[in-house]
């Protein structure tokens, strides 16, 4: 991951959300340099929290420009404006053209509940289910442009129980992303 653009330590983080933020809530309660939370749905519990916290917030919702790159585009300029460095996709359920990724250079990561390369994508846990794997993940890794395929920087195994449904893995592999997240976030902006 390389260094900020002056040669030293990533001064600001950037989070994209669409929905109920916990993983933002995670890098916040980690007291992370979070200095603007971005989303592509207006009125998300993400953003409340960025809110609360003090954090600079922006709607980039889809409908409202003519193409995916567009959007991205002004969503770059944005969070490039307020300091950003390093992106973390924190539930941010919208994959991010290539334009976007060349303005942060291999400082895009995402958070995933799965473990990669095995189960990508949008339902990585139902897909884990069905197949019958006996372990998920949370997992860290950086954003290329393909879906879920960027290099992993991090995993925290999480069992899969014979009684386990969706919800309630789901619910211990988020408790895994809260505690993994901002670990390598932390050690990606000490470098």
């Amino acid at each position: 991951m390389p260094r900020g653009s002056r040669g030293d330590h990533l001064r600001g983080i950037g989070a994209l959300v669409s929905g109920e933020g916990t993983n933002l809530q995670a890098l916040l309660d980690a007291r992370l340099p979070v200095v603007a939370v971005a989303s592509n749905k207006p009125g998300v519990r993400a953003l409340e929290r960025a809110g609360t916290a003090g954090v600079p917030t922006a709607v980039f919702e889809l409908a409202s420009f003519e193409h995916r790159r567009e959007r991205d585009e002004a969503m770059a300029d944005w969070l490039a404006g307020q300091g950003v460095e390093l992106v973390v996709c924190a539930g941010y359920m919208h994959l991010l053209d290539p334009a976007f990724l060349g303005r942060f250079p291999g400082r895009v990561v995402n958070v995933h509940p799965a473990p990669l390369p095995d189960f990508p994508g949008a339902h990585p846990l139902e897909d884990l289910l069905t197949a019958g794997a006996k372990e998920a993940a949370a997992t860290v890794h950086v954003v290329d442009e393909g879906v879920d395929t960027g290099p992993v920087l991090a995993s925290e195994p999480v069992p899969v129980l014979p009684e386990d449904t969706v919800d309630s893995l789901r619910e211990r592999v988020h408790a895994a992303e809260h505690r993994l997240l901002p670990r390598v976030v932390r050690e990606l902006c000490e470098r």
